[in-house]
């Protein structure tokens, strides 16, 4: 984030650049290390290759290419909102987090916005879960449902969004057909404790993951 950079590793551990220019913070698409971020913050690949990147100070997500060509697909570069629409129309506010599920389909965790957005293949932005500038805690159906600040996400083969509800300190989970759930933690009730769903505490939470069991990884940062 702080180099405004996309590196990857390799199974063998060397790392390369493949986007974006250390301590070059901008908005440019094109090729490799011609491309700038502002402040990156999140990343997922999908099964053909393509990474994309939650581009936080940009309030737009970005894709690359295997190949390592940069382009913006969704959101207006520097300009934040909670509008859904095509491509540059939407608007996002500092997403920090992404995931992407087997149709190639990205999800958002849009912080500012405490709102979960889909983005299709074509670049069309959808609110999944939430309402933008309406922080809170909420189970229920989809836009009825409340979020705040979330930054963690994941989404497991059966279409199941997981979150990491941060300022609610909660995991929650979010079902294909939209209805939303608390699995974990009670909303505004920090801590440290193991046990069972609401009965569990967790303290700024910041990313989520989830393996082919559906065990989910959280990380508890503070």
């Amino acid at each position: 984030q702080g180099n405004q950079t996309i590196r990857r590793i390799t199974a063998t551990g060397l790392v390369t650049t493949l986007a974006g220019a250390a301590a070059m913070a901008g908005i440019a698409d094109g090729g490799g290390t011609a491309a700038r971020f502002s402040s990156p913050a999140g990343v997922a690949v999908d099964a053909a290759g393509n990474v994309y990147v939650a581009d936080e100070n940009n309030h737009t997500i970005r894709r690359i290419t295997a190949a390592g060509g940069v382009t913006t697909l969704a959101g207006g570069a520097g300009v934040t909102g909670g509008a859904d629409g095509a491509g540059s129309a939407a608007r996002f506010d500092q997403p920090a987090s992404m995931a992407v599920d087997g149709a190639g389909n990205v999800y958002v965790a849009d912080a500012e916005n405490d709102t979960i957005r889909k983005v299709a293949l074509t670049g069309d932005v959808t609110t999944l879960a939430g309402a933008a500038g309406m922080p809170g805690s909420v189970d229920g159906a989809a836009t009825a449902a409340r979020f705040s600040e979330p930054a963690g996400i994941a989404v497991d083969g059966a279409g199941n969004v997981y979150v990491a509800d941060t300022e609610n300190a909660t995991i929650r989970k979010i079902t294909a057909a939209g209805a939303v759930t608390t699995i974990a933690g009670a909303a505004g009730q920090p801590g440290e404790q193991d046990g069972t769903g609401a009965a569990a505490r967790f303290a700024e939470l910041t990313g989520v993951a989830v393996d082919a069991a559906g065990n989910l990884y959280v990380v508890d940062q503070d």
